[in-house]
Formats: C-alpha cells, structure tokens, sequence
C-alpha cells in the first residue's frame, strides 16, 4: 500500500513537471544589497499566496470611474460588499482550474480573502521548485537581517495562465525601509516662542498652525457612522497616554479622554508600555484625532512582523480585511512605502486593484508620497547622482490619493523630500493626462532625468510636513515627512464627509477624478520647490514645482471651505 502510494506522488509530480510551462515573472539578479547565499533546502515548507484571476476587473475601473467622475448620471453611488465582490471574485473556470492542478499534485489550497480571490499552499521547497519551474535560494537582505527564501524566475503551467496573477513571495526582494522615515526629529519642546512657519528654525506645527492655514473648522464632527482609519504597520503602536497628553497641550478644546478604536489584523496588538510607543504610530493618531475633531479615528494594528515582507502582506491583508467589512470607514490613510520595483508588477498591481476595490466602496485611501523626493526610500547619499527616478508605492497606485509635503507660509512652497514622480507599472489613467501634459510642458529639452512620461504621476495634492509638533513615549519632539501630511489631509477629507452624510449625501470615496475636474480650484498651487531629497544637494536633478499640477505638489495645498464647496455642489 505504502509503495503504491508512493508511486501516485511521483507520477503526479512527473506530470507536473512535464508540461509546457510559461515564464510568469523573472528578473535577472537580485536588487543591490542582497547576498545569495546558496539553495534552499529541499525539505524547507514555503507558504504561497497565490493571487486569482478577478473575473471583471476592467469592469471594476470603469464603473469606479462612472461612480467617481463629476457629472456622470452614477456620481457617488457607491457600491455594496457584494456588488465589489460580483467583479473581483474569480470566475467558476479559474476555480476549475485551480482546484484541479491543486488536486492533481496533493496540494490544500486555503481561501485567504473574502471575494475568494487569494489563496494560500503550504508546501516543500523540492515540490515548489518543479511545479513552478523555480530555484528557490536564500538570500540576506542588506541590513544582514532575517534570511529570506525567494526564486529569480517563476512559471506556471500552461493551463493556469490567465487564472493566477500573483505567486508570493517568490521574485520580490523588499529591502528595509518601509516606514517612511522621518526627515526631522528633535527631542523636546522649544524654549523660545514658536513660530507656525516650518521654514523657520523655531517654526512649529501644531493644529491650531493647520487649522489657521487651511481653515480648517475646529467645531466636532456630528456623524458618528463617519470614521476615519489609520493603518499601522512593522509593529508601529500608538500610545493613549501620548494622545492625553498632546490634546492637553495642543487641543485643550478637545476632551483630553478623547481616545480611539484598536482593531487587530493577523493578531496585531497595541501594548501601552511608553517604550514601545512608535513616532510614526502616535504621529498619525495625534494628527487624525487632533485635525478631524470629533471623527470617530480606528487604529487598525496589522501583526505578522516588522520586516518589509511583511509589511507587502501586511497591505494585501489589509485591503482584504475591508473586503469583508460591511460598514467600511469613510477614509483611511498610510503612512508607509517602499520602492515600487521591490514589489514587482504583478503583486503590485494587485494590491492596486485592491484599493481600487475599496474605493468603489466610497473609502478614500490616502498614503504619503515618499520621502525621498524623486529617488525613492533612501537613507543615503549614493543615489543623489542617480538620474534614474524611482516611483514608490503605494503613493504610484492611480486608486489612492498621494499626499505630498509642503513648509513656510507666504509663500508655502514644496519642501526638499517630497516624493513625487511618474509610476513604471501604472499608465496615468484619462483623468490625470491633461494635467501631466500640462507640466512635462515645463520640462526643459536638456533634462537629465529619467522618468516615465507615460506613467500615473502622483502627489495629487500637499500640505505642511515639516516640524510637527507630537508627543511620543511621553515626551515632546518635533517630526517631519510626507507621514505627517497624509493624517492631515485624511483629518480635512473626514471632516467633510462628516458635513456631506449631516447633509444625507453620499461621502466622498475614490477622490481623484474629482481632484482633477470640479475640486481642482480649491488648492493653493505651489510654484516654488525642488525635490531632489532631503540629503541630497539643490544641484541633484529633479523635479521642479510648476504651475499647476506638478510631480511634487499634485494640485497643492487645500483650501477647506472651496473644497467643502466643490464636495457639495
């Protein structure tokens, strides 16, 4: 029994194996900085997500652009968990034909999501080497840290070409860096009276400093159903006594017992001890609480680690964990990216699709830009000579608004780190080209860079992102990065929501073809500003800000009270 046994595994594997097979991703070498160090053994257990095939997504964008687009008949019709689900759940024949190569090699496939569109395999590394025509070898990562099991090329049998999109992790190498680290960070409040204008040494930001630039109203949100999320990410965790503290100091008019909801992913926790209070956590809180004044703000802690794969699951299971959320929050804001070509194109782009998804849920999703102006996450001067820019993402992905960074008043102008440039896996969808058209106009003939002019450009749009004054583990410090612009502007985004559902109207959901049409008047445009990054000098090449939209700015900063208008005609 035993040997017959035995007999049926090697014939499936040897029919497995003996099929035609279709390279699905290949690169030539692993990204600078990771170190092969020989094979993976054999008997080494790989978990595997694979992505299925949607069964409409190009129906998905264009009815996302029908609900989302001013003027059209569906504009802000928002659809149901189940509506989203009828385009993005895997048709019966890619079910078939999973099922059936799963079957016929003694696989388990595991459903991960709530539309049925990732699974997961657990399996031995020989088994995945000849199912998938892969080499899986183990690779060190720059920082010398947490070996990682990964494969330069990945195939698939013939007949599920066309039915899985993504096989992770296989050839994505994310290197660290996936916090968008902070440009300024000094320990203690000023001594000296302190300025609201960032570009000065003793310019602080506060709310008040927020609330006077951009008229931001300071009276309490009245909507409760309207709720507002800031995702956490690489064991980030917000501090309740940080949140007392900073609305004793800087929004007394607020209750100080003002708090927020935690929400666990993948056995995410918040601890309460100062010592693991995260700048980045608590930075985001302070400001979503402490901007829309009165939104109910969820923090959801997404578990699992604090590498940067996984912090790559970390956004796949977040945009699933919203699939099967009936009652989704009216906004929600990253602070995290890493360099898009660590990704890869394929789990990119559908991480993508699922924030796509979620905006036809009417969920705004908005992420910083970067902070490393047009060369990607770095911490280092060697790419300040690099002309080869390097999108981040997922501030590159056209489905969520990327929030850029802006200091100083009269005039306000676009600070030296603000990510910004043109995605290499995403075209810029028909909403944006006319404005990309409009700044490539700009570009002089003997430019260095090297971009591509094809591509989603992104910010949309900016705001203040130097100097922010936050309470961390209990003590004071002023912070900076496109990570403090992008809770600030999802706090503006919350607070109109909460006039538009008082209003009975539907929120605002997917922002940027009303960004690029109706709402693009309701912005400060800033014409001033270079981002060839915070350590890199003035003379490295890079975008200049331009009238109008531009690669560093999106449209500029907000205005409260024009965009309330535009949101409500």
């Amino acid at each position: 029994m035993a040997l017959n046994k035995l007999l049926t595994v090697l014939s499936i594997v040897a029919w497995a194996s003996a099929g035609p097979m279709v390279v699905h991703e290949s690169r030539s070498a692993p990204p600078p900085g990771f170190v092969r160090q020989g094979v993976a053994p054999d008997n080494t257990m790989l978990t595997l997500r694979l992505a299925l095939a949607s069964n409409d997504v190009a129906g998905l964008e264009d009815k996302l652009m029908s609900l989302a687009t001013p003027g059209s008949s569906e504009f802000r019709q928002w659809l149901s968990m189940d509506e989203v689900k009828s385009f993005v759940q895997p048709s019966p024949e890619t079910v078939t034909a999973f099922n059936a190569f799963a079957s016929a090699n003694g696989l388990a496939p595991k459903v991960i999501s709530p539309n049925g569109d990732w699974v997961s395999i657990t399996l031995p590394v020989a088994q995945a080497n000849k199912l998938f025509a892969a080499q899986f070898e183990v690779f060190t990562p720059p920082d010398k840290t947490n070996p990682m099991i990964r494969t330069l090329s990945v195939s698939l049998p013939a007949e599920l070409v066309g039915h899985v999109e993504v096989i992770h992790p296989t050839t994505q190498f994310l290197g660290p860096g996936s916090r968008l680290q902070s440009a300024s960070s000094e320990s203690g409040r000023p001594q000296v009276p302190a300025s609201c204008d960032s570009s000065v040494p003793s310019g602080v930001i506060t709310p008040a400093c927020l609330q006077d630039l951009y008229g931001i109203p300071t009276a309490p949100a009245t909507q409760k159903s309207n709720t507002l999320l800031v995702t956490a990410y690489v064991e980030q965790y917000a501090q309740t006594a940080d949140l007392t503290a900073f609305l004793k100091l800087l929004r007394p008019d607020i209750p100080s017992t003002t708090t927020f909801k935690v929400i666990s992913l993948d056995n995410g926790t918040d601890p309460q001890d100062p010592e693991d209070a995260g700048v980045e956590a608590d930075l985001d809180i302070e400001y979503t609480v402490g901007i829309a004044t009165g939104v109910p703000v969820e923090f959801l802690s997404v578990g699992g680690g604090d590498t940067d794969e996984d912090f790559a699951s970390s956004l796949l299971d977040t945009t699933t964990f919203l699939d099967g959320v009936p009652n989704p929050p009216s906004a929600m804001t990253t602070s995290y990216g890493l360099n898009e070509d660590e990704f890869g194109s394929s789990l990119a782009i559908k991480i993508c699709n699922g924030y796509m998804a979620l905006g036809a849920r009417g969920i705004s999703v908005l992420t910083a830009s970067g902070d490393g102006g047009v060369r990607g996450n770095h911490d280092d001067l060697t790419v300040c000579n690099v002309t080869d820019f390097i999108p981040v993402f997922p501030a590159s992905c056209p489905f969520v608004t990327a929030v850029g960074s802006t200091q100083g008043f009269a005039p306000e102008k676009a600070i030296n780190f603000t990510g910004g440039g043109f995605s290499n896996i995403f075209p810029a969808r028909p909403f944006q080209r006319a404005a990309i058209a409009g700044f490539l106009k700009t570009i002089p003939s003997h430019f260095a860079g090297t971009f591509n002019k094809s591509g989603r450009g992104y910010p949309d749009v900016a705001l203040q992102g130097w100097n922010f004054e936050i309470v961390a583990g209990g003590q004071t410090g002023l912070v900076g990065g496109t990570s403090a612009s992008s809770p600030t502007f999802a706090g503006i985004i919350s607070l109109i929501n909460d006039r538009l559902t008082a209003e009975r109207k539907p929120r605002l959901g997917f922002l940027n073809p009303f960004l690029y049409s109706t709402a693009s008047n309701a912005f400060t445009d800033i014409t001033i500003g270079h981002n060839s990054g915070f350590e890199c000098p003035a003379s490295s090449v890079a975008f200049d800000a331009a009238p109008g939209w531009d690669p560093l700015t999106g449209f500029g900063s907000p205005v409260f009270s024009k965009l309330l208008a535009a949101a409500q005609e």
